[in-house]
């Protein structure tokens, strides 16, 4: 046999080795498909059917043709994930553990925020008006989180709670409580001011709080009060000098009885 013969003869035997090669893998392949994912995790917010749904076109594979960075982006894209983890178990098995977001206050009408400020907008956001709502300037979720956890503890020394928290574009703060009341606190010293004017509550008493409407801590060394149609207005003389006080209201408290009528302190 001459040598160009054998190297044809070689090459030839080669191509045969190696397309068989091929064929038994493709064989291999086929034959241990994915018969099993497993999602686990505790559950309060996201079903176990929206993992299936976005993973169903990805699992239609074998277990070596798996991609498991693909199937876990895919699941970390959902709103409510937090972080997950995927296994390959063989012979035909995928281990998917989720960890799910937890929310903490809403962030606009849309969207919610964990603890830590991570910004999420999962499909169903209305049951989630029992959480207190902040709204402010875009990519400031974190900062607006921190500024809110301070003014709640200011408000719970008090036995107040916060519904919404307002910053707008150029900083200034705005609060609503659970009760209505209405808060504007403006660009400076604010924490100090809101910390001043929940000092006086105590001279109010849980009546007249409960008949504010609208407070103005704009100013430098005071307050602006606008009460509740129908309530009356106080006499911050009396309030100052409870030893003067009568059961019998003031002359003066009753002449400011007038609905949205505003006291200056």
């Amino acid at each position: 046999m001459t040598a160009a013969k054998i190297t044809v003869a070689t090459l030839l035997f080669i191509s045969l080795v190696g397309l068989a090669g091929r064929v038994i893998i493709k064989d291999v392949h086929n034959l241990m498909p994915i018969k099993y994912v497993r999602t686990t995790g505790v559950f309060q917010y996201l079903s176990k059917d929206e993992v299936k749904t976005v993973l169903e076109p990805i699992v239609e594979t074998s277990i070596f043709s798996a991609d498991m960075q693909a199937i876990q982006q895919t699941v970390a894209a959902l709103p409510w994930v937090a972080s997950v983890t995927v296994k390959r178990v063989w012979p035909d098995a995928i281990d998917i553990k989720v960890h799910e977001r937890k929310p903490y206050v809403r962030w606009g009408l849309q969207s919610l925020l964990n603890e830590r400020g991570d910004l999420f907008t999962p499909k169903r956001v209305q049951q989630f008006k029992y959480l207190p709502m902040l709204t402010g300037p875009q990519m400031q979720e974190k900062k607006v989180l921190e500024i809110m956890k301070g003014i709640r503890t200011e408000l719970a020394d008090q036995s107040l709670a916060l519904a919404e928290f307002n910053v707008n574009d150029r900083w200034a703060w705005k609060i609503k409580l659970t009760t209505g009341m209405e808060i504007e606190l403006g660009r400076n010293e604010q924490l100090k001011k809101l910390h001043r004017f929940l000092k006086t509550l105590a001279v109010l008493g849980q009546e007249r709080v409960n008949s504010i409407a609208t407070v103005d801590l704009r100013y430098p060394n005071g307050f602006a009060i606008a009460w509740k149609p129908e309530s009356p207005c106080c006499d911050w003389k009396d309030l100052a000098n409870p030893q003067n006080v009568t059961n019998e209201p003031s002359e003066k408290a009753l002449q400011s009885k007038q609905n949205g009528k505003k006291n200056r302190t």
